[in-house]
């Protein structure tokens, strides 16, 4: 139900909500779904997905466990908790009084970081706005919290972008919904982000181009600078992985840096670029057009290091970030 966990930016998962639906190429390689397939008893993905010749797929159906919700008040010492690594508490077919149970959780244990991410941002920016004002429908849940205020400063709200198209339709609403840190998971990253030209519309709908990261913006009439405190970027591993070119990451790590925005690197998964002479001895080697080649060594071997070094930016100073 929720438990330590081995993924780099946590410090433990929380499966409330299980079940999805692929709705973008960065879900086709999804581990949850995928672990369906083990069929384990109390596994979050057990009965929620089908076999086909791909692969298990997501049949579906969404699951809520209402007991893992008595954890983080269980829990003590402080944690960072990512929420429903197997599933997304934004799908649309997640009932509001689910959402509503598990941000009142976030509420009653402000000793705890809780991390959220989805892929589907606009359910999350209505939510959230709903929420700063009569908060009336997820306040009924809060009988262990004291008038807790919107945006929750122990909160941070992400979306997922595996490349630039869905950097350009997620980011936006990402960035109008009150959050005290918004932050990015650029994993499985398959394709190259540039952050410099993105829309975005002020209140009155006036459209701008946009940077996340810096805040910059080409319309003066936009009156909040609303911003991306974290970035995270990771490649694929397991079966079918699909290889990261290294000009991507460097990319969107230079583009964090830039900015002064913390970055995360994950892991490079499967495929990692290395030496010619050691990628010539690979069975499995990747050329880009842009004749950047990478080889499949395996996750473990691959790593995580980037430019002789890992790169584990967090977003501490950002915590208490309200624009």
């Amino acid at each position: 139900m929720g438990d330590g966990t081995k993924i780099e930016w946590t410090d433990a998962t929380l499966n409330v909500v299980n079940g999805c639906s692929v709705i973008s190429p960065g879900c086709a390689n999804c581990y949850a779904m995928r672990s369906g397939a083990r069929g384990l008893p109390h596994h979050p993905s057990t009965g929620l997905t089908r076999p086909t010749k791909n692969g298990h797929v997501w049949t579906g159906e969404l699951r809520f466990n209402e007991a893992a919700l008595e954890l983080p008040l269980r829990w003590t010492k402080p944690k960072k908790i990512f929420w429903n690594a197997h599933g997304d508490l934004f799908h649309e077919d997640v009932p509001v009084e689910w959402i509503d149970k598990c941000f009142a959780v976030m509420a009653a244990t402000p000793q705890h970081i809780h991390q959220v991410l989805t892929k589907r941002p606009e359910r999350m920016r209505e939510y959230a706005r709903q929420a700063m004002g009569s908060g009336e429908h997820w306040l009924a849940h809060c009988e262990r919290s004291h008038a807790p205020m919107w945006p929750l400063p122990n909160v941070w709200l992400g979306t997922s972008v595996e490349d630039q198209l869905r950097a350009e339709q997620r980011i936006p609403p990402l960035l109008l919904t009150p959050a005290a840190v918004r932050f990015l998971s650029c994993e499985p990253l398959l394709g190259p982000i540039d952050f410099s030209t993105l829309p975005l519309r002020s209140g009155g709908g006036t459209a701008a181009l946009y940077n996340p990261l810096s805040g910059e913006h080409s319309n003066c009439q936009l009156s909040r600078t609303p911003r991306i405190h974290w970035v995270i970027c990771g490649g694929e591993s397991g079966r079918g992985a699909r290889p990261m070119n290294p000009v991507w990451v460097e990319l969107l790590m230079i583009q964090c840096d830039l900015a002064g925005v913390p970055f995360l690197f994950k892991q490079w998964g499967d495929w990692a670029p290395a030496p010619p002479d050691v990628l010539a001895d690979l069975r499995l080697v990747h050329e880009f057009a842009d004749g950047q080649r990478v080889g499949r060594f395996g996750k473990t071997v691959a790593g995580r290091s980037l430019g002789g070094r890992h790169h584990d930016g967090f977003p501490e100073g950002a915590i208490n970030a309200r624009v």
